[in-house]
């Protein structure tokens, strides 16, 4: 299965919702103990919520991962020495293999551990390499009973598309933890945990926002796959869209977008 071509404008297409949930993150993480701290985004993407790190902490020396290229090279534009002292850059990485060579105050990741299978069995080596009194938090959607995304399994699996797309049925979302899964897990790691779920009506501008949103992120193992078939890809398109607006009718002020998210922070007793 090819890597999935990540777009970092239509990403970011609906950045004001996306940035939201790491905001809440940010707001119950406790202040790392290193001065200046040592931080680290993993799966930073674009850069745009990385930069947010730098307001928050900045004097902070601030790393940014990601294995996508074109989110790399996004995020580079915010690279460089903050207006507090500190610094802010961005590096290759694999989340799924990432085992960090220094000690952190504090390991972020945003929308990220959804798309990595072994996530669970990397969070102690993660844990293991704070500081002590460090913190990792971690934000990830939970939409797998949303229509959005059932709909997109059942294309998927359908007569028509089986043969080329039945491997991206479900695809990450079955690798995400319910939230009393990552309360076990990280309270085993001699942490103190804070674990909780949120679901925001998002309301969405504009014709076929959910679509709009989807291309973002979901879609994108879909579009890698029949990207070098444009005739298959719009009518893959047309099908989904024509069952998101059923799923999600366009109300007098926008399309409301129901979306789950789980998040935990783990602090690493001292």
């Amino acid at each position: 299965m090819r890597q999935a071509t990540w777009d970092p404008q239509q990403y970011l297409r609906h950045a004001g919702h996306r940035t939201r949930p790491f905001l809440d993150l940010l707001a119950r993480v406790p202040e790392p103990p290193g001065s200046p701290a040592l931080i680290a985004d993993l799966g930073c993407g674009a850069g745009n919520v990385t930069a947010l790190l730098a307001d928050r902490w900045p004097a902070a020396h601030i790393t940014g991962l990601d294995n996508s290229a074109e989110m790399l090279a996004a995020a580079r534009e915010f690279a460089g020495p903050t207006p507090g002292g500190g610094s802010l850059e961005f590096h290759p990485a694999d989340a799924a293999s990432w085992v960090p060579d220094r000690a952190w105050d504090l390991i972020v990741s945003n929308a990220t551990l959804q798309w990595v299978p072994n996530h669970p069995e990397m969070l102690p080596v993660w844990i293991g390499a704070l500081a002590p009194g460090g913190t990792f938090g971690l934000q990830v959607p939970d939409q797998s009973a949303a229509p959005s995304h059932t709909l997109l399994d059942g294309l998927c699996r359908s007569a028509r598309w089986r043969g080329r797309l039945a491997d991206h049925a479900g695809e990450r979302r079955q690798f995400v933890l319910s939230p009393a899964g990552y309360l076990e897990l990280l309270a085993g790691l001699d942490c103190t945990v804070d674990v909780w779920e949120t679901s925001y009506a998002q309301l969405l501008p504009g014709r076929d926002p959910v679509l709009d949103w989807v291309k973002g992120t979901t879609l994108r193992p879909i579009l890698t796959a029949l990207a070098d078939d444009p005739e298959a890809t719009a009518a893959f398109l047309t099908e989904y869209r024509d069952a998101l607006r059923t799923a999600y009718p366009a109300g007098p002020h926008g399309t409301v977008y129901p979306f789950r998210r789980v998040f935990a922070v783990a602090t690493r007793r001292g």
